[in-house]
């Protein structure tokens, strides 16, 4: 996909239908180290600083690229990335392009159609049917505030597989909570839907939280330094979401690391 020759008024109607446009300095996220004791500092003086633990801040902590000066993000209205460029990086790790609007209108268009660039996304093949991952997941405060998403693409197997995700749990306190979602399923929010008490919405324990992952598969409850699988069979490629959390049951405030192995056995192909 290309961008395309666009004019000034058309890229700024894209933007304007499509993105609200904000930036956040690095000193006010404690990003630079050499300022972390000006910004103490400044919370001493100052009645309002920026909020930290405000959900975009939290998802533009653990989106942004180590080592980055400036990074270019997208979010999603529930604050879930859908693209992440590294100023050093770009704009070519986005391909080649005449110019440098060029690539930012088409990092933009493909964040919004769901190639997450720059993100990084497990992509399994016939040719390299496994994958690993390492990440980390934390046990929010409130349920449905924190998640570690793993993104898998098996669009390469046409006529559909196993998908099997072996799970090792590290040995810190946190005990992990597995949900496999379709690629297009939404992550749940904070705030409770109309109709639902936010005490059911926040309990993990019960159906309301369950159903609002509308998870295909899930391995509830592993605890530190074991492991657990999660086997799924589906019957055309298609884009997945493991959506991990911590179990309140271990602690709140908990961060635990988590490893999976990924893999796809092709299903055999019909006769013809």
């Amino acid at each position: 996909m290309r961008a395309g020759v666009l004019s000034e008024d058309r890229i700024i109607e894209f933007l304007n239908e499509n993105f609200i446009n904000t930036w956040v300095s690095n000193v006010e996220l404690e990003r630079t180290p050499r300022k972390q004791a000006y910004m103490a500092r400044r919370r001493e003086v100052l009645s309002k600083t920026f909020n930290r633990t405000h959900p975009l801040a939290q998802a533009i902590i653990k989106t942004w690229k180590k080592g980055s000066p400036v990074d270019c993000l997208v979010f999603s209205p529930e604050f879930e990335p859908l693209g992440g460029i590294d100023y050093n990086e770009f704009p070519e790790c986005l391909g080649e392009f005449d110019d440098e609007t060029e690539a930012y209108l088409f990092f933009l268009k493909a964040s919004l159609e769901g190639e997450r660039p720059g993100l990084g996304t497990l992509i399994l093949t016939p040719e390299q049917p496994a994958q690993e991952s390492v990440d980390t997941f934390r046990t929010p405060e409130v349920v449905h505030q924190d998640y570690t998403v793993v993104f898998i693409d098996t669009g390469a197997f046409e006529d559909g597989g196993t998908l099997t995700i072996d799970i090792r749990v590290g040995g810190d306190d946190a005990i992990g909570i597995f949900h496999l979602l379709d690629g297009d399923s939404k992550l749940p929010t904070e705030k409770a839907p109309d109709g639902i008490d936010p005490a059911v919405w926040n309990n993990q324990e019960s159906e309301a939280y369950k159903k609002a992952f509308d998870a295909i598969a899930r391995v509830w409850g592993i605890f530190p330094g074991k492991t657990g699988q999660i086997t799924y069979q589906f019957n055309r490629g298609q884009r997945f979401k493991l959506c991990v959390t911590g179990d309140q049951w271990g602690g709140i405030g908990g961060i635990n690391a988590f490893h999976t192995k990924i893999s796809v056995e092709a299903a055999e192909k019909p006769e013809k």
